[in-house]
């Protein structure tokens, strides 16, 4: 026979294999509603029949308890089963189902290190290749736009080419010499430091002019470009995605490509070349004054030096890797921007991201160009 709790809410058979509701499951009993729950020493069983004929009334207050008593899957089952339920009391347990959370699924076996980090070394290479076809396309787009506009001078963006021209190139000067004319003292120090030791310290100014037309020049400024520009880039074109304005240029017949990214590629394809020419100056400069009052190696003598020992070449095949890096940087700044999905959010990711793969990809063509130098003996 079934006892009465202290209340008559909730009423269970002795051996709990049955449990009938009755009452007013409304707001104004919820706390007494609330008190007989907690006073339950355990949940229902799921095999327990539930019989809710007897209550009397209840809203969304009376529902949401029910659902805690029962849990996802009881509830669900008394809705679709339970034939005594009005249409409207159907409904509300119905929606008081469909929200309440499905339970955890059984915990699986624990795997090994070694196969969780494989796992996650394959993800992570999924998405580099996916990355890879993406710059590959979006250089083959750029290409072909270049190639396209090539012999059509009507449509050359000229006004934008010289206001990116100077924002990249005219604004960065300072920051270029600045830094190169500093790093070119440095090595200058470290030359003269080890050199001194074997008597040699008058080779500082080759090897100063050396690492600077070769290597430095560029590659100092590909990285300073990478995360001055191609951040520029991304956030610009990125904000304007997320603004819809990209969205409105293609409403009004134009061509995303040519109107944003073609000119930043000209414009930085022009000032790379020169920035890394200065940087070359002022790498220069900065050992010399090192070498003039550190080693006592007049200007002449300096300059006098680099005309026997430093030959026309190196400062070529240095300068030629500019307009790649130059290319690559605007690419992967431009890129990145028109994948930003429409929040602030997104925009600083992008842009995190174009810093991070320009700075990559500078350094491992610089290494492919250091090596294909080395091995056809330029």
């Amino acid at each position: 026979m079934p006892h009465a709790d202290t209340s008559s809410f909730i009423q269970t058979t002795d051996n709990g294999s049955a449990l009938r509701l009755a009452g007013d499951w409304t707001l104004a009993n919820y706390s007494a509603l609330r008190a007989q729950l907690s006073d339950l020493s355990s949940a229902p069983d799921n095999a327990a029949d539930v019989d809710v004929s007897a209550i009397t009334s209840m809203d969304t207050a009376g529902g949401q308890l029910l659902a805690d008593l029962l849990g996802h899957s009881r509830l669900q089952q008394l809705v679709e089963q339970d034939q005594s339920l009005s249409s409207e009391r159907r409904a509300l347990l119905q929606r008081l189902a469909d929200i309440q959370p499905e339970p955890d699924p059984e915990p699986g076996p624990e795997l090994n290190p070694v196969v969780i980090l494989l796992e996650r070394i394959g993800a992570k290479m999924q998405v580099l290749a996916a990355d890879l076809r993406e710059l590959l396309g979006f250089i083959g787009l750029t290409l072909s736009g270049l190639l396209g506009n090539l012999l059509r001078p009507a449509r050359w963006r000229l006004t934008a080419v010289a206001a990116q021209i100077e924002q990249t190139g005219i604004d960065a000067i300072p920051i270029v010499a600045l830094l190169t004319f500093m790093v070119g003292a440095v090595i200058a120090f470290l030359g003269a430091t080890v050199l001194q030791t074997f008597g040699a310290a008058i080779f500082t100014v080759d090897l100063v002019a050396f690492s600077f037309l070769r290597e430095f020049g560029v590659l100092l400024t590909a990285i300073l470009m990478a995360g001055r520009t191609a951040s520029a880039f991304t956030a610009q074109i990125g904000s304007m995605k997320a603004n819809e304005e990209i969205d409105a240029i293609r409403a009004l017949g134009l061509n995303p490509l040519e109107l944003l990214v073609l000119p930043r590629v000209i414009a930085l394809l022009i000032t790379l070349p020169a920035l890394t020419f200065i940087a070359m100056l002022s790498g220069l400069l900065g050992g010399a004054m090192v070498c003039a009052f550190s080693l006592h190696i007049s200007p002449t003598m300096f300059i006098s030096m680099l005309q026997e020992n430093v030959e026309v070449q190196h400062f070529l095949l240095g300068l030629a890797k500019a307009p790649v890096f130059a290319f690559l940087i605007a690419v992967i700044g431009c890129m990145e921007g028109f994948k930003v999905s429409g929040s602030a959010e997104s925009v600083g990711e992008h842009t995190t991201s174009s810093v991070v793969q320009c700075i990559f990809v500078v350094i491992l063509v610089d290494a492919l160009a250091a090596l294909f130098y080395m091995e056809m003996g330029w």
